[in-house]
C-alpha cells in the first residue's frame, strides 16, 4: 500500500493513540481499543493524528454544535501543508462542493431539493420499482448458483439493488451502473494507489458533469433534473454544486445499503434463534434492520469535521483547527447508552431503535429512510425465496474490504437451500 506524502505520516502516533487498520482485519478488536480509550479518542489515519468520538451522548452533542464545521480550510493540518492531495483519504473530504461540504445556509440550500426528492410519499412512490428490481435479482441469484451451489450474495443481490434504486433515482442509465460500481470500489480501496485514485475522482466529474449537462438540455422525472431546475425565486445550485452532491449521494446512496443488508444477513445466520424470531412472525424486520444499524453499523468512521475554536469534551480539549471523526461503530457499541451487552445482537434490544448510525443534526443523512426503504424489502424477500439460506464458508472467513469508512466484506458466500 502506498504510504501517504505528509510529515505527520513520518512520526510516532504516540502512546494512548489507535491506530485505524487501512486493512480492517481486526474490527470487533478496533472497536473495542476505541471505545476502550474513552470518550474522545486520539487516532492515527495513515499517519495522520486526529479525535474520534466514541461515545452517544456527545457524539449527538458535538453533532449539533456549530463550531465543527465541514470546511477544510478550517483544518490546521491542511492550512500549514502537513496534509496534501498525495494524503490517500483526502478525497473523502475535499470532495468538491456539495451538500456534504459545507454547513449553516449554504447546507440547508444545497440539500433542500435532495430532503424534497426522498420523503416518505416519494419513497412509497418507488416501492414497487424497488420490489421488481428485486425479484429481478433474486432470480439471478438462483440463475448463478455455480456447480456447488455457491453464489456470492453480494456481488449478485446486496451491491446491484442499491445501484440500481440510486441510479432510478438519479436519472443514470443502467448501462453505467457496473461502471460506477467499479469506480467507487476503487476510490475507496485503500489497496488504490493515491495516483490512481485521484485520477477516479476526475472521471467521476467528468460523468456527472455530462450527465448533468445532458439533463439541463433535457430534463426529464429525476433528481439531477430538480437540482438543476431551480424553484421560482430560489437560487439555482452550480454546476459544481450538483456535480458534488451528485458524486457524494451516489457513492452514500448505494454503499451504506449494501452493508445494511449483508451485516443484516450475516447477523441472522450467525444467530439462527433470532432468525426463527423474525420467520416465526415474533419480530419484525424493523428491528433486524435497526439492530444492525446500531451493532453492526454500514459506516464505521466518517471523514471529518474540524473545530473553529477550542471545544471541551469531558477533561479533554479538541484545539482550535483539530479533526474529528465520527466513528459510529464504537458509538453503536456505547455500553453507556445500550447496556452492558452492547457487544451481542439482540433485536428485541430496547434500545435498538436509539441509535445514531445515519447521523445526527444538519447533516443527518438523507437517504436513511431510502436505505431503510430498500433493506426491508430486500430482507424479507431474500429469506421468503430462500428459506434454507446459509453461508458457505465458516463465519471467520468472510472478509472485511480494505476500506476505512465502510463496514462492507469482500465476499459473502452462500448455499440458498
Amino acid at each position: 500500500m502506498n504510504c501517504p506524502h505528509t510529515a505527520a505520516a513520518q512520526t510516532d502516533p504516540g502512546a494512548g493513540t489507535v491506530v485505524i487498520d487501512p486493512m480492517v482485519q481486526d474490527l470487533d478488536g478496533e472497536t473495542a481499543r476505541l471505545r476502550d480509550a474513552g470518550v474522545l479518542a486520539r487516532i492515527d489515519l495513515l499517519g495522520v493524528p486526529a479525535w474520534t468520538v466514541t461515545r452517544h451522548a456527545e457524539a449527538r452533542q458535538l453533532l449539533l454544535d456549530p463550531r465543527l464545521v465541514k470546511d477544510i480550510d478550517a483544518w490546521g493540518l491542511w492550512q500549514s501543508g502537513v496534509v496534501t492531495r498525495a494524503w490517500p483519504l483526502i478525497g473523502m473530504i475535499d470532495a468538491g462542493r456539495s451538500m456534504f461540504t459545507v454547513d449553516g445556509a449554504e447546507h440547508r440550500r444545497l440539500r433542500t431539493k435532495t430532503s424534497q426528492a426522498l420523503t416518505p410519499r416519494r419513497l412509497e412512490a418507488i416501492r414497487p420499482e424497488i420490489e421488481k428490481f428485486t425479484d429481478e435479482l433474486l432470480d439471478a441469484l438462483d440463475a448463478a448458483r455455480g456447480e456447488d451451489g455457491v453464489v456470492d450474495l453480494k456481488s449478485v443481490f446486496a451491491q446491484p439493488l442499491p445501484m440500481k434504486v440510486v441510479g432510478m433515482l438519479m436519472g443514470v442509465d443502467e448501462s453505467q451502473h457496473a461502471m460506477l460500481t467499479r469506480q467507487y470500489k476503487a476510490f475507496f480501496s485503500m489497496l488504490t494507489p493515491q495516483e490512481e485514485r485521484l485520477a477516479l475522482l476526475a472521471e467521476l466529474d467528468v460523468f456527472y458533469t455530462d450527465l448533468v449537462r445532458e439533463k439541463t438540455a433535457r430534463p426529464t422525472d429525476d433528481l439531477t433534473s430538480a437540482l438543476i431546475l431551480a424553484e421560482e425565486g430560489g437560487e439555482p445550485l452550480t454546476e459544481e454544486e450538483v456535480v458534488g452532491n451528485l458524486k457524494a449521494m451516489v457513492a452514500a446512496g448505494h454503499e451504506t445499503t449494501i452493508g445494511l443488508v449483508l451485516n443484516a444477513v450475516r447477523a441472522l445466520l450467525s444467530h439462527p434463534d433470532q432468525l426463527r424470531m423474525v420467520l416465526a412472525g415474533e419480530a419484525g424486520w424493523d428491528a433486524v434492520i435497526e439492530e444492525t444499524l446500531r451493532w453492526d453499523t454500514p459506516t464505521t468512521h466518517l471523514l471529518m469535521r474540524f473545530a473553529t475554536e477550542d471545544i471541551t469534551v469531558g477533561d479533554d480539549v479538541i484545539r482550535k483547527g483539530e479533526g474529528v471523526v465520527v466513528s459510529y461503530r464504537a458509538i453503536g457499541r456505547d455500553v453507556g447508552h445500550h447496556g452492558p451487552d452492547a457487544d451481542a445482537f439482540d433485536i428485541t434490544r430496547p434500545t435498538r431503535n436509539r441509535h445514531m448510525t445515519f447521523g445526527h443534526g444538519p447533516h443527518i443523512c438523507p437517504g436513511a429512510a431510502l436505505s431503510r426503504v430498500e433493506a426491508g424489502i430486500a430482507l424479507p424477500a431474500l429469506f421468503t425465496r430462500f428459506p434454507g439460506l446459509r453461508l458457505a464458508v465458516p463465519d471467520e472467513e468472510i472478509t472485511k474490504l480494505p476500506v476505512m469508512t465502510q463496514n462492507d466484506m469482500t465476499a459473502f458466500p452462500v448455499l440458498l437451500g
